[in-house]
């Protein structure tokens, strides 16, 4: 019904590749960084968060990525299997290596920042080596992030990654996730994230982050879907923030969904709660219309809260905010 093929024969249904971190999200909201005090630890990280997404919805999910050698590592690594997700692919890193760090400031509902601490950060050690193709085969569909394409041996390892996806027939889905810290250049973004997503069947990204890939602001989405259904992408998500977002097919079909209503405590882990949820519903076969349904109203409910990865909704919760607006 979306025009995205799963094979049946897989022991998971998805492997996220990439950043594992540390969100600390500010307990005073509604003032500066500079006069909050206490914080409150999360695992932080888009492709952590929206695996810990589609897994709280019932996907068999896994991870590959490299945890630091420290206390928040371990809290990383606990906290995924917890959530029942694979570790197999996550790997301890014994380089000297710290845990990155996300520092939240919470000013207002619509004015929200993130300090970053990414300097030596354990997930951008990521080797190919790291990679292993018989874990790559178990899955259905692979998703990588666009930042472990900022620096190498990361950005090599998810050229590996797409490789073993492509050649036993996983799905690959790219969640842009533009972050500024960690890149050396405009022209490296342009040039790495071009490659990737050329490669990938789904790919979904802000309109900003889709600027970077194409080069220059202000282009029409359909243009941006046109120009990647010239080479893998079967699917393209469009994402306009509260203004909603925007689906291309490659058949042709264009879905376009808006937002729900909520209490915004925060503007950031909406992406990631929309993706996941999307691509639960894609993994269910739903139509494109009701995948995005399902990301917005996912996405209602994590702005809604404190916490990024600990607000990711079960189906019941998203069930629940479409049918109080029906």
């Amino acid at each position: 019904m979306n025009g995205i093929v799963f094979r049946g024969d897989k022991e998971l249904d998805l492997i996220g590749v990439g950043r594992l971190c540390i969100d600390l999200n500010a307990n005073e909201i509604n003032r500066p960084l500079e006069e909050t005090l206490t914080f409150t630890k999360y695992v932080g990280g888009s492709p952590a968060n929206i695996t810990i997404a589609a897994s709280r919805l019932g996907l068999r999910s896994g991870f590959i990525g490299r945890v630091a050698d420290d206390a928040f590592g371990r809290f990383i690594v606990n906290y995924l299997r917890k959530e029942g997700i694979d570790t197999e692919g996550v790997i301890t890193d014994r380089q000297g290596s710290v845990t990155g760090l996300a520092i939240t400031e919470i000013k207002s509902p619509t004015e929200c920042s993130i300090l970053m601490y990414r300097d030596n950060a354990a997930d951008l050690n990521l080797e190919p080596g790291d990679v292993d193709e018989a874990y790559v085969r178990k899955a259905k569909a692979v998703m990588i992030s666009g930042t472990a394409l900022a620096r190498s041996p990361s950005r090599e390892a998810v050229f590996r990654t797409i490789e073993l996806a492509r050649k036993h027939g996983a799905v690959l889905l790219f969640d842009i996730d533009y972050r500024p810290y960690t890149w050396a250049s405009r022209d490296e973004i342009y040039t790495y994230y071009r490659m990737a997503a050329a490669q990938c069947d789904v790919i979904l990204g802000g309109r900003e982050e889709f600027d970077l890939l194409e080069g220059a602001e202000g282009t029409e989405d359909f243009a941006t879907a046109k120009s990647w259904f010239a080479h893998e992408a079967k699917l393209v998500v469009v994402k306009h923030g509260g203004d909603g977002s925007i689906a291309f097919a490659k058949d042709g079909g264009v879905y376009r969904a808006g937002v729900f209503p909520a209490q915004v405590v925060k503007t950031f882990g909406a992406g990631d709660s929309f993706a996941g949820a999307f691509i639960y519903g894609l993994m269910q076969g739903w139509s494109i219309d009701r995948c995005l349904e399902y990301g917005s109203a996912s996405a209602s409910i994590v702005v809604s809260s404190h916490s990024c990865s600990d607000a990711m909704p079960t189906n019941d919760k998203i069930e629940a905010v479409i049918a109080k607006q029906a």
